[in-house]
């Protein structure tokens, strides 16, 4: 999977879990991971396009219960959406 592929499929991740991770609602970092293949599960590259998409304010980092949660940014839904298409 190359970056764009990953930066996606954890958007979609995020976008398609019941309740759908917008804003308030969020679910721990490492959930995110266990959607990947075993191979990629916690690797660097992913962790790295994770951080980009931080970076990018595509995602909100919180620290909960000792924990990181993630959600999507309510305020970026347009821009993810296009990203998401694209």
């Amino acid at each position: 999977m190359d970056k764009k592929e990953i930066q996606q499929t954890i958007l979609d991740i995020l976008k398609k879990l019941r309740p759908t991770k917008w804003g308030a609602s969020h679910t721990e970092e490492k959930n995110l991971f266990k959607r990947f293949p075993k191979h990629m599960r916690g690797t660097k590259q992913v962790k790295k396009v994770l951080e980009e998409l931080y970076q990018l304010g595509f995602i909100n980092k919180y620290k909960k219960t000792g924990e990181t949660h993630v959600s999507l940014n309510i305020r970026k839904k347009k821009e993810i959406e296009q990203f998401l298409e694209e």
